[in-house]
Order: structure tokens, then sequence, then C-alpha cells
């Protein structure tokens, strides 16, 4: 019994401390457009422009700029 004299107070911290982190997310705007999230993954994103070379740009390549994989 004597374990609840430290799981109670540590408990009631946590629920403040989480209680905190809510109202300072909410103050923030993390909750004012909870839509446009959602619908940005159905939009169409427009084609990379081509490089020098004429090859569409890779921003997720893993070579450095101006490598080249045919050497």
């Amino acid at each position: 019994m004597t374990i609840l004299l430290f799981l109670i107070p540590i408990s009631l911290i946590l629920l403040g401390i989480a209680v905190l982190v809510f109202v300072w997310a909410v103050r923030n705007g993390q909750f004012e457009d909870l839509d446009t999230p959602a619908l940005d993954i159905l939009r169409e994103e427009p084609p990379a422009p081509p490089d020098h070379r004429g090859r569409p740009h890779r921003p997720d390549s893993d070579a450095p700029p101006g490598h080249d994989d045919a050497a």
C-alpha cells in the first residue's frame, strides 16, 4: 500500500504535464486546420524540371549533385 504514496503523486504530475502540453498545442494553433493535411496527399505535384543534361531532377537520389552514374 505504501507504493500508492508514490504512484498517485507521480500520476498527478504526469497528468498535469499532459494538460499543459495540450493547452500549449491549442494556443499555438496545432489544431486549427485538420482537413488540409489529409487532402495534400491527393494533390498531384507538377513534374520536376530537368537538370542541365535533360534528365528529370530526382531530389531523393543518394548521389551528390553533379555525380555521373555512367562513369
